[in-house]
């Protein structure tokens, strides 16, 4: 069974060296990185970077592997696979998410996330974040969580496409699109789920809004106690543990 990962913002596939190791030294080998347009892959010809667009750039490369996977997925990466689950879950075997909590009716998008939303306010914070060394960048992710060896591997990723693709996916998730979204949580109940909640990551909504979230979908829910928003930079040993007993238990 492939175990299939995908990153979010503002990332590239680096962000899974460890855990990948990890997970490998289980026996789950069979492993296939994703990595959405403008986050550490190109971007197609038009690609506009909406929440709909991703989706179904995921559904494709899912259908290329052409067998169902246990599909993963961190921030952004996590929203995209929810997106999946609650549309084609006949492409998984299972699915797991560390962001449940965004698709909540009470969900408010975090301060950055809303700075990158406003016109003028969001280019001129994406124009900041391009002015910095990468070692300053990686600095910045560390202080903020991040392994220092993972964080200098994922700093050099972020240029001029990377910052347009942010802008645009989160202008179109402002709300109410996710609560929307979040309508349909219960169709992500056709496979098996897990909600991940890393206690310290406050950036995608409170362990209420998680938990309520996570009964809506029908997953059950993995607890990374103290672990942040990189937990899988933070912990993977923890992190692959949790993975694969969900794996085992199905």
């Amino acid at each position: 069974m492939t175990v299939v990962l995908v990153h979010g913002n503002p990332e590239t596939e680096a962000i899974w060296d460890l855990l990948s190791e990890r997970l490998a030294a289980r026996g789950r080998t069979d492993q296939v990185r994703l990595s959405p347009p403008g986050f550490g892959a190109p971007v197609p010809d038009g690609w506009t970077a909406s929440v709909d667009e991703y989706r179904d750039w995921l559904v494709a490369e899912l259908e290329r592997i052409g067998e169902p996977v246990d599909l993963v997925g961190h921030d952004w990466g996590g929203g995209h696979v929810l997106n999946v689950a609650m549309s084609r879950p006949d492409l998984l075997r299972s699915w797991c998410s560390d962001v449940v909590g965004i698709y909540d009716p009470d969900y408010v998008w975090h301060d950055l996330a809303q700075i990158w939303q406003a016109p003028g306010k969001g280019e001129e914070a994406i124009e900041a974040r391009l002015a910095i060394s990468d070692e300053q960048a990686a600095e910045g992710l560390v202080a903020l969580g991040m392994d220092a060896g993972v964080a200098q591997r994922v700093a050099p990723g972020f240029d001029a496409v990377m910052g347009r693709c942010i802008l645009a996916l989160y202008r179109s998730a402002a709300q109410p699109v996710l609560r929307d979204l979040g309508a349909r949580l219960p169709d992500a109940a056709a496979r098996p789920g897990l909600a991940l909640i890393a206690t310290e990551d406050h950036f995608v909504g409170t362990d209420e809004q998680r938990r309520r979230a996570a009964a809506r979908a029908g997953a059950r829910v993995g607890m990374l106690d103290g672990l942040g928003h990189w937990w899988m930079t933070q912990d993977p040993d923890r992190g692959a543990a949790v993975l694969t007993e969900f794996w085992e238990s199905l």
